[in-house]
């Protein structure tokens, strides 16, 4: 038997038999277990007198759920790249290089940008709200595990692009290469970046505070 399943066997029949709270820390605390182990384990079954024990919500995984969330974190990959890409090109456009004097852009990198948002941007928008309307009509979907991953990842993501970001341009700056081009783009990128770092930030301290 695995020490986590002997933990939380040894809670639960200590529970049941009506032992408190603070005996079944003192007796796991002697025996060696974490304050942090002992903590989970007795927060896995909810405060009371009721026998046997109460188990809480815990988080769960599905196929369906890691199906549906990895569909939309592809989707908005592509909608954020392509977005970038196509304001990019829409930068170099409106600011021009100076020491470029062809005047030619490429325009096939823009349609291709565009027909991608075409694409992803309306499948990302229909998964999202299905997802949320499905957490309204059943407030345990919360509690996905895939759900909490695709949001922390994002997250992660989003948080790395706007250091670099600051990083590139401060490092431009430094090197006297701060035109404004290069200050358009990275504004860009930051927007985008902090966009949709302040919207899963949002729902992720949601789902802590639903907890």
């Amino acid at each position: 038997m695995k020490s986590s399943d002997q933990l939380a066997s040894f809670v639960y029949d200590a529970l049941n038999a009506g032992r408190s709270r603070g005996d079944i820390t003192t007796a796991l605390t002697q025996a060696g277990w974490s304050d942090a182990e002992v903590r989970d384990a007795l927060d896995n079954w909810a405060t009371g007198d009721f026998t046997p024990p109460v188990p809480r919500p815990r988080p769960f995984v599905s196929a369906r759920e890691a199906f549906l969330y990895g569909l939309m974190f592809v989707a908005l990959a592509m909608v954020a790249w392509h977005l970038t890409s196509l304001m990019f090109h829409l930068i170099d456009r409106w600011v021009p290089d100076i020491a470029d004097t062809s005047n030619y852009y490429d325009t096939r990198d823009m349609r291709f940008s565009i027909a991608s948002l075409i694409v992803f941007f309306p499948l990302f928008a229909v998964l999202n709200i299905r997802a949320n309307r499905s957490m309204k009509a059943n407030a345990g979907r919360r509690r996905s595990g895939v759900r909490k991953w695709f949001g922390y990842i994002t997250l992660f993501l989003a948080a790395i692009t706007l250091l670099s970001d600051l990083i590139w341009v401060i490092y431009a700056l430094l090197n006297g290469d701060l035109t404004l081009r290069f200050f358009a783009k990275a504004v860009m990128v930051a927007l985008v970046a902090g966009l949709i770092f302040a919207y899963f930030r949002a729902d992720m301290t949601e789902d802590a505070n639903a907890s």
